[in-house]
């Protein structure tokens, strides 16, 4: 019997990447679709198209007798609006469109918990308001409305919304407390970093898509949030980095407001390593309910906050030599530090 072909889009990604680890390693044939290089050990058994997700001739190439896609692919946060707009939703209208033409059965769409915005209570439910901050948080909610005009038209579309997920391969802002620690640093946390906000192990999120892709279609053609059962506060989950470090050093609380204040200045001015909407909720609780996925997928999170962490430092270390002179605005190596970077002096 023919193993079953899974297309995903980023697939050179940090989830892309992590996710065809996964379902090779679960008898699927894998393909990846993307703009980058696809320069892992795998490349030899993954069948690599490097292409736009705005480009509809590569994606009908790319989507030749495929069963299922994932599509992880989008312009992030850094990118300008253009470039996330035109990637974010036309990119997820051409890779439904081309999917329905080549009769695939399935695609499951990541979408992201920025699509609640700042919300005014927790835990967040998938039926609460959508409110998406900056260029990013809307586009991610149009997203989804599209993927909701093609499951009408009867296409099976799960949505997924992951909290921040971390693991291998995972750098991005995360790098800036792994570089901290590593070197013996104190980190400085937005608020007093006592509130509680849930993160996700991208091994966990690789299951819940996982099911999504296997489970009848009756129980996954829905929106689902997917996130860690267990976490606490920033300050003792982000804690046991330093901890782990061995230096003795711990996180340091800032009032909010004028942390936010000085960080709007610094992003305006080009030269802050955040984006809105990670420094405008940091300080905040942010976390959601993951008991429809629990119930209706069987979804069971293996890793806390704190294993999630741990795991992507310990990679960190093991491969820091890898990105010591690499930066940029993808997940993959450390966002630039910008002006945070000054700080490191006074830690």
């Amino acid at each position: 019997m023919d193993r079953q072909k899974v297309l995903v889009t980023g697939g050179a990604g940090f989830l892309g990447i992590n996710l065809i680890r996964h379902l090779m390693a679960r008898g699927f044939a894998c393909a990846s679709f993307d703009v980058e290089e696809f320069d892992y050990p795998e490349r030899d058994r993954v069948e690599i198209t490097k292409g736009d997700i705005r480009d509809k001739a590569a994606l009908d190439r790319a989507m030749e007798g495929v069963d299922f896609v994932v599509h992880t692919a989008a312009a992030l946060p850094l990118y300008s609006a253009e470039d996330i707009h035109t990637t974010d939703v036309e990119g997820t209208r051409n890779v439904l469109d081309t999917a329905r033409r080549h009769g695939v059965k399935r695609v499951a769409h990541i979408s992201s918990t920025a699509v609640y915005g700042i919300p005014d209570h927790h835990p967040l439910y998938e039926d609460d308001k959508l409110e998406g901050v900056g260029p990013y948080g809307q586009a991610k909610i149009q997203a989804e409305m599209v993927c909701l005009e093609y499951r009408a038209r009867g296409m099976v579309v799960p949505i997924i919304r992951p909290k921040s997920f971390i693991g291998p391969e995972r750098l991005g802002v995360f790098a800036l407390l792994y570089d901290w620690a590593y070197t013996g640093h104190n980190f400085p946390m937005i608020g007093s970093g006592n509130n509680r906000y849930q993160l996700l192990d991208v091994e966990d999120l690789c299951d819940a898509i996982h099911l999504t892709l296997t489970l009848p279609e009756d129980r996954v053609n829905d929106t689902f949030n997917i996130g860690a059962e267990e976490f606490t506060t920033m300050k003792e989950d982000y804690g046991v980095v330093l901890d782990h470090a061995g230096h003795g050093k711990k996180v340091v609380g800032f009032p909010a407001a004028p942390a936010i204040v000085g960080l709007r200045v610094l992003d305006r001015l080009g030269v802050s390593p955040l984006y809105k909407w990670v420094y405008e909720t940091a300080s905040k609780d942010s976390f959601v309910s993951i008991e429809k996925a629990k119930k209706q997928l069987g979804y069971a999170p293996k890793f806390s906050n704190k294993d999630a962490l741990l795991r992507n430092f310990r990679w960190y270390l093991e491969n820091r030599k890898r990105f010591e002179n690499a930066s940029g605005v993808s997940h993959r190596v450390p966002w630039k530090q910008g002006a945070i970077g000054l700080l490191k002096r006074f830690f």
